[in-house]
C-alpha cells in the first residue's frame, strides 16, 4: 500500500538532553572518547544493536530512559563535557588557518565512490572507503576547506554470511537513511534540493545527503526518488554491483552528478580531488560549463580544469583500472565531444593512452592522469610501479622523472586506536601523540610507558576481542540454524593467553589468505605442535560477490578448520566491518599480510594494528615496504619479484613458517620474566608505536596533499582565472602554438671539450647548437642530461642539468652552455634534451613534449 503523505520523524528529546542530537549528527563522535562513552552509556545493549548508531538509539530507546538520565547529574555532566569538546573543535584556529592565513577563499573537492566513516553508515567495501573516510577526518582536525562528494548506496556494498559449507552468501539490507547520522539538504523555502542529469534519452534526479564529518560536510548524492525510472532508482543502490552499464551510470553521477551538485549548493571550488579513477568524467563537466557558462574554448577550459585537478591512483595492475568500451562512451558521453567540438576518435583519446589505437578501451585512468596538474601513488613503491605502468603517457620520458608522485597512506589514529590504549597513550604521551611528527620529542616518552602497564592493556584488548568474536560467532551460527554443539562450541573459541595471529583484508587472490597452509602438515605442527606454545589466527574479509577465487579462499579456510578440528584455534569472523577491524588490530598480537608483491598499492590494516603495538608479520610490499620492519615486526622474505608465481608462494609460505618457528612465537613466549611478562615483546611493541604512528597516519598524509597539491592546485586556479581567465587563455594558446612547431625542433650540434678519458671531477664543457624553429628561447629548457651507463647502453640515475642561453649564430641557430663534472668513476655518460617552458606551466612535463638529441 503506497502512502498518501509521508512524514519524517525526528526523536523527541528532553530540553535538557538537546545536545545529544548535535552529538549524534557529528560523526566526531566516532573519535571522541567523550562522545562514545556518553551514547554506550545511555545504553549499552542498544549502542551495539544499532551498530554504535546514535541517531537511531535517540529513536528507539525508551521515554523512560531519557528522563531516567535526565535526573543523573554523572551522565549529565559528561553530556555537557562532550558538548563542549564539540564546540571547541569546531571553533579551534587550525593547522590549515596557520599555514594559509585567514584571508585565503578556497575550497577543495574530494570525491570518492566509497566513503569508511563509521560502522552505522554501511556504504563502503574496504580500504579505499575507509582511507577516504580517514581523510575527510583528518581534513578536518587541521581545519582545511574541504567538502566530500559520493553516492549514497541504499543497499551498500553486502552483509556476508557462510553457508554450512564455508561457502560466503550476501544479504543487502536496505539502509534506512532517516535514521542514520544523516541531513537531507533542502532549498530556502524547505523543498528537497535536487540535480538533474542527462543521461541517453532522459534527465535522472537526484537529492542530496549531508554528513558531517566534524568540520568537513560530505554530500551524498540519491537517485532512489520519483520520477526516477526503477532503473535509475537502482544507480546509489549497490556499491559495485550490476553491470559496466551500471558502473557508467554510477560513475556519470558521482563525477558529473557531483560538480553539479556543489554548483547547486554554492560552492566556489578551487580544487578537485579524484580519489581513484571513478569520478574522472568530473573533468568533462567542469570543461562543459566552462565552455556554455564563461565562453571559454574548449582548449582554455581544459587548461582551467587539469590546473585545479588532484588525482590519486589506488591500483598497481592494469586489470584494477575501469575500461569502457568506446561505444559506450560515445553513447553515454558523446554529446560532451559535441560541445567541445572534437571529432569522436579524439574525444575518445582523453582515455587512451595511445590515442592511434582506435580499439583501445576508454580508462578511467588515463582520462583522470590527463586532467590532473598533480597525480600520485600511495606509497613509495607504489609510486614506482605507477610511473612504470603509465610511462606511456609521457613518451621519451625516463620512466623515473614520469610525474607520478607517491604520498604514503595513513590512518586515521584517534578512529582505529582502542579507547584504553588512546587513554594509556594521552596519560604518559600527552594529548598530541595522535598528530605529532615522527621528530617530535614526544615520542621520547614512549619509554615511561611502563612495560606492565602496555602489557595488560593488550591483554585487555585480546580479550574483549575474543568475547566479541565468540559472541558474533553465537549469533551468526544461531541465523544460520546451525545445531546446538556448534553453537556451544563457538562459545568456546580462541584462548586468552595464546599468541593470536590476525588477517583481515579484501579476499582477492592476489592477497593470498591461505599462503600459511601451503603445507598443511607444517602449519599444524606450529599450531599444535607444543601446548605451552600454541599460536591462533582470527581471520576475517569478504570477497566481492562476483569473486568465485575469492570466494574459494574463504570455504578452503573454513574447510581447512573442519577437517582438521581446529575450531578452537582457527576462526573466520562473518561480515567483517569497521568495528570487527577495530577489535581486531587492537587485540590480535601479530597482524599478518602476505600479498603477491609488488600488487599491494598500500595496505592499511597493517598501519592500524602497529599504532595498537602489534608487530607486522608481512611481505615487503605496500607500506611495509618502507616500515622499520626489523625493530617493528619481521620481513617475509626479502623484496623480490618472482616470475613463477608458484615458485614464490613454496618460498615465501617456507619463510613464514620460518619467521613463525624461530622468531615470532620463541619471542613470545620464551623470554618472560617472572612475573610473565614478554619484555623484548614489549619493546618491540613499543617501537611498532614509536616509529609507525607518527608517520603512517592521516595527520600526516592529508598534511601533505595539502601542501604538494592543494595549496599549489588552488593557488593556480586563481592565477589562471584572475583577469577572465586571461593567463588560461594565454597559456591555452601557447600550448596550442607550441605543439604545431615542437616537432620541427633540431639538436644540430654537441661539441664536448673533454676526450672519452677524463677523471672524477673533471671540467667538461658541453656547448649545443638547437634549431628551435619558429620558437623561442623563452618557450624552452634545455638540459645536458648526465649519468651512468647500464649493462643495456642506456644512462641511468641520471641528473639533468640546465643550459645557459648564449644568444644565436649567423645560421640563426640558438647556442646553449654548460660546464658539468663527474663525481663517480665507471662509464658515463651525457646527452642532451629540450623541455617547454612557461611560466604558468605546473611543470615542464605538464604538455607531454620532449625532444633529444639524436
Amino acid at each position: 500500500m503506497q502512502p498518501i503523505r509521508t512524514f519524517n520523524v525526528s526523536p523527541s528529546l528532553p530540553q535538557r538532553l538537546e545536545p545529544l542530537r548535535k552529538l549524534a549528527y557529528n560523526l566526531h563522535f566516532d573519535w571522541n572518547v567523550e562522545s562514545k562513552g556518553l551514547f554506550r552509556r545511555l545504553d549499552p545493549d542498544l549502542w551495539e544493536s544499532s551498530h554504535h548508531n546514535p541517531v537511531l538509539m535517540l529513536g528507539t530507546i525508551s521515554q523512560n530512559r531519557l528522563l531516567e538520565v535526565v535526573e543523573d547529574e554523572g551522565f549529565l555532566a559528561q553530556m555537557d563535557r562532550a558538548a563542549r569538546q564539540l564546540e571547541d573543535y569546531l571553533q579551534e584556529r587550525t593547522w590549515y588557518n596557520k599555514q594559509r592565513g585567514d584571508t585565503h577563499k578556497e575550497c577543495y573537492a574530494y570525491f570518492s565512490a566509497e566513503f569508511g566513516l563509521v560502522d552505522c553508515l554501511p556504504v563502503y567495501s574496504g580500504g579505499l572507503g575507509v582511507l577516504a573516510g580517514d581523510h575527510l577526518k583528518s581534513a578536518s582536525d587541521l581545519g582545511l576547506p574541504l567538502v566530500g562528494v559520493g553516492l549514497l548506496y541504499q543497499q551498500g556494498y553486502f552483509a556476508q554470511y557462510l553457508n554450512a559449507d564455508g561457502w560466503q552468501q550476501e544479504r543487502y539490507p536496505i539502509n534506512d537513511f532517516y535514521n542514520m547520522p544523516l541531513h537531507l539538504e533542502k532549498n530556502a523555502d524547505g523543498s528537497e534540493l535536487r540535480i538533474e542529469v542527462d543521461y541517453p534519452g532522459r534527465k535522472v534526479y537526484a537529492r542530496v545527503w549531508r554528513v558531517q564529518v566534524g568540520t568537513v560536510p560530505l554530500y551524498m548524492l540519491d537517485t532512489n526518488i520519483e520520477p526516477n525510472k526503477a532503473y535509475d532508482h537502482d544507480i546509489t543502490d549497490q556499491l559495485y554491483g550490476g553491470d559496466i552499464d551500471m558502473r557508467i551510470h554510477q560513475e556519470i553521477m558521482l563525477g558529473i552528478g557531483g560538480v553539479q551538485m556543489l554548483k547547486a549548493l554554492g560552492y566556489d571550488v578551487t580544487a578537485y580531488h579524484m580519489n581513484e579513477g571513478h569520478a574522472a568524467f568530473s573533468a568533462l563537466e567542469r570543461i562543459r560549463l566552462l565552455i556554455q557558462e564563461k565562453g571559454l574554448s574548449y582548449s582554455q577550459a581544459r587548461q582551467v580544469v587539469a590546473s585545479s585537478n588532484i588525482f590519486t591512483t589506488h591500483t598497481p595492475v592494469p586489470a584494477g583500472i575501469d575500461l569502457f568500451p568506446p561505444d559506450k562512451i560515445l553513447y553515454y558521453l558523446g554529446y560532451y565531444a559535441d560541445i567541445f567540438g572534437l571529432p569522436k576518435e579524439q574525444f575518445l583519446g582523453l582515455g587512451r593512452e595511445n590515442t592511434g589505437d582506435l580499439s583501445a578501451p576508454f580508462s578511467m585512468a588515463v582520462l583522470a592522469l590527463k586532467m590532473a596538474t598533480f597525480s600520485n601513488g600511495v606509497a613509495q613503491l607504489h609510486g614506482v610501479v605507477s610511473r612504470q605502468m603509465f610511462q606511456g603517457l609521457w613518451k621519451k620520458l625516463p620512466v623515473d622523472e614520469v610525474p607520478i608522485a607517491a604520498i604514503t597512506n595513513g590512518v586515521h589514529a584517534r578512529s582505529c586506536v582502542a579507547k584504553s590504549t588512546q587513554e594509556l597513550y594521552d596519560r604518559y604521551l600527552g594529548p598530541n601523540w595522535s598528530s605529532a611528527p615522527p621528530d617530535n620529542q614526544l615520542w621520547e616518552r614512549m619509554e615511561a610507558i611502563p612495560d606492565e602497564e602496555l602489557w595488560r592493556n593488550h591483554q585487555r584488548c585480546r580479550l574483549d576481542m575474543i568475547l566479541y568474536v565468540r559472541d558474533h560467532l553465537v549469533k551468526h551460527l544461531i541465523d544460520r540454524g546451525a545445531s546446538a554443539s556448534d553453537i556451544a562450541q563457538a562459545q568456546e573459541v580462541l584462548d586468552p593467553n595464546v599468541l593470536t595471529i590476525g588477517f583481515a583484508r579484501r579476499f582477492a587472490t592476489y592477497k593470498r589468505a591461505t599462503l600459511w597452509m601451503r603445507d598443511l602438515e607444517r602449519i599444524k605442527r606450529i599450531l599444535l605442535g607444543n601446548k605451552d606454545r600454541k599460536i591462533q589466527f582470527v581471520i576475517a574479509g569478504k570477497a566481492h560477490p562476483k569473486d568465485i577465487p575469492g570466494k574459494e579462499l574463504i570455504r578452503d579456510i573454513n574447510h581447512f578448520i573442519r577437517e582438521h578440528h581446529l575450531e578452537k584455534q582457527i576462526v573466520f569472523v562473518p561480515n567483517y566491518d569497521i568495528h570487527i577491524a577495530r577489535l581486531m588490530v587492537a587485540g590480535c598480537d601479530v597482524w599478518l599480510n602476505t600479498p603477491r608483491r609488488p600488487r599491494e598499492a598500500s595496505g592499511t590494516s597493517g598501519m592500524k594494528a602497529a599504532m595498537n603495538g602489534l608487530p607486522n608479520l608481512s611481505v615487503l610490499d605496500g607500506w611495509w615496504d618502507e616500515a622499520d620492519y626489523v625493530r617493528t615486526g619481521w620481513a617475509i622474505g626479502h623484496g623480490e619479484n618472482y616470475e613463477d608465481p608458484n615458485y614464490q608462494d613454496e618460498i615465501e609460505a617456507n619463510a613464514l613458517y620460518e619467521l613463525l618457528e624461530k622468531e615470532v612465537v620463541p619471542l613470545f613466549y620464551d623470554h618472560r620474566d617472572e612475573d610473565g611478562l614478554p619484555r623484548p615483546w614489549v619493546a618491540k611493541m613499543k617501537n611498532a608505536i614509536r616509529l609507525n604512528c607518527p608517520f603512517f597516519n592521516t595527520a600526516r598524509m592529508v598534511g601533505e596533499y595539502a601542501q604538494r597539491a592543494y595549496f599549489p592546485a588552488s593557488d593556480r586556479y586563481h592565477t589562471l582565472t584572475t583577469n577572465n581567465y586571461s593567463p588560461a587563455k594565454d597559456l591555452a594558446d601557447w600550448k596550442t602554438q607550441l605543439l604545431e612547431h615542437w616537432f620541427n625542433i633540431r639538436v644540430k650540434d654537441v661539441d664536448v671539450s673533454a676526450p672519452s678519458d677524463i677523471e672524477v671531477n673533471q671540467n667538461v664543457s658541453v656547448k649545443a647548437k638547437i634549431d628551435l624553429a619558429t620558437l623561442k628561447n623563452d618557450d624552452v629548457q634545455v638540459e645536458l642530461y648526465q649519468g651512468t651507463i647500464d649493462a643495456n647502453g642506456e644512462i641511468v640515475n641520471a641528473i639533468p642539468v640546465v643550459m645557459n642561453y648564449q644568444g644565436q649564430d649567423h645560421d640563426d641557430l640558438s647556442i646553449y652552455t654548460v660546464d658539468v663534472t663527474y663525481t663517480t668513476s665507471g662509464l658515463q655518460g651525457l646527452s642532451l634534451r629540450v623541455l617547454p617552458q612557461n611560466q604558468y606551466l605546473s611543470s615542464p612535463y605538464e604538455p607531454r613534449l620532449i625532444a633529444w638529441a639524436e
